[in-house]
């Protein structure tokens, strides 16, 4: 059984297949280490914050490939990088402008290491690139700029050109998509409302449906977010888990929610609200089984390092993965006709035919499936292949008082469980279902 999709221009075939990736924010607020908004949340004028920051940006201990093997050895299939955040700041060599971290004391492009890294273990690349550029003097003055307060940078905003920044973008994104071989997901952020009396900038200010058209005929098969106000391949709720399989107009669409493993983008040194390996697996199941894919957000050092907290976590994801990723790769939303038991969740592969039980909560002896009797042929714990013996339907035409005590009828199939729970951080019961792969 397969669930009618919105059919996405790109190729989104890996993508649903793959389910985790990477996200990476690094650039000059990484030295600050408070947040990638600082420069906005502390009014900071493009020249201010470019002398405080620039010169000083030195990521010494800058090692791609160990990013790259940290985050496959996490599980994870494809990563995305930021080339440009709002700050403006560059991570490659643009020929069209010099602040560009070969020009800091990095000395050298820093996104194509990363992409040769990645690729050398078989993982998809993306980047992420901002709309939104505090530094360009010809980005004018909106609702999220950092001198949004200041009446007289205001007045001189008007006397900017904005189709000068939007051939600035435009040409960047040709570089990009021209200068770093086949490019399988670009990340725009973000379009925004007006507020306070302060303008928003959106679709018209992009000039979104022209942006597209040159995306498409430099890289036809690129899949592309959401955030220039026009539809695009993947929908990216932020920080929050939908309750259902994301849909716009009734129909279900290819999705994608990226995730902090803290409360910051950025590497934040201070920041304590970081999540457990055990929130982080239950939230890339809860993704999947709602037809999602989970982008897990690393924010480096200005030294360029992942920090321990970073490197635990996606360790222990990797632990979780190296046995169950099975229930992972491949997998969707189960069949809407199947009820899902308590503290549960349940994802599955169309083209194995099986479903899996994350349980949540261990529980005393038993689980019970509703209307699966009679079309499960084998199940096991999937972290070991141990078996998980179950019971089905009832004897003597329903008249089997064991039967009732268990809470069985006709349609229900009972795993008979383990008493103590299995040492992962969420067990995983494998259901072979009846007719083989499919």
């Amino acid at each position: 059984m397969t669930y009618e999709i919105e059919q996405t221009t790109g190729d989104s075939e890996w993508f649903t297949h793959d389910r985790f990736g990477l996200f990476i924010h690094w650039g000059l607020y990484s030295l600050a280490a408070r947040h990638e908004w600082l420069q906005s949340r502390e009014r900071l004028s493009g020249e201010k914050y470019r002398n405080k920051y620039f010169n000083k940006f030195d990521p010494d201990l800058y090692d791609p490939d160990l990013w790259a093997q940290l985050s496959y050895d996490a599980g994870m299939k494809y990563a995305v990088v930021t080339t440009k955040h709002h700050e403006g700041f560059c991570l490659w060599d643009s020929k069209l402008t010099d602040y560009k971290a070969p020009n800091t004391p990095a000395g050298r492009d820093l996104i194509r290491p990363m992409t040769e890294a990645f690729r050398q273990r078989g993982m998809k690349v993306g980047f992420y690139h901002s709309l939104i550029d505090w530094h360009h003097p010809h980005y004018t003055i909106d609702t999220k700029h950092p001198l949004r307060f200041d009446e007289e940078a205001i007045a001189e905003s008007a006397n900017k050109d904005f189709s000068l920044y939007r051939e600035y973008l435009y040409g960047q994104t040709k570089e990009l998509l021209t200068e770093y071989g086949n490019v399988d997901l670009l990340f725009y952020d973000f379009s925004f409302p007006a507020e306070n009396g302060l303008p928003g900038k959106g679709k018209e200010d992009w000039r979104s449906g022209e942006l597209i058209k040159l995306i498409r005929s430099l890289q036809p098969n690129i899949l592309l977010n959401d955030r220039l106000q026009i539809g695009g391949d993947i929908t990216t709720p932020e920080q929050y888990l939908p309750t259902k399989w994301v849909q716009i107009d009734g129909k279900r669409v290819v999705w994608e929610t990226p995730h902090t493993f803290s409360g910051s983008w950025g590497y934040h040194r201070d920041e304590e609200s970081w999540k457990s390996v055990d929130m982080l697996v239950k939230m890339l199941i809860d993704v999947v089984s709602k037809g999602g894919n989970l982008l897990l957000n690393v924010g480096p050092t200005g030294r360029g390092e992942f920090d321990e907290r970073t490197i635990d976590r996606l360790k222990g994801i990797g632990e979780w993965m190296k046995r169950h990723s099975r229930s992972i790769y491949g997998c969707t939303q189960a069949p809407e006709s199947i009820e899902c038991p308590q503290d549960c969740r349940l994802t599955y592969n169309p083209e194995t035919n099986r479903l899996y039980v994350h349980v949540y909560s261990w529980p005393f002896k038993s689980i019970h499936l509703h209307g699966l009797a009679g079309q499960v042929e084998y199940a096991q714990l999937l972290n070991d292949a141990s078996e998980i013996r179950y019971k089905q339907g009832l004897v003597n035409s329903g008249i089997d008082n064991g039967a009732y005590k268990e809470g069985r009828d006709e349609s229900t199939l009972v795993l008979s469980l383990p008493v103590k729970k299995p040492d992962v951080a969420v067990p995983v019961i494998e259901l072979f279902m009846k007719g083989g792969p499919r």
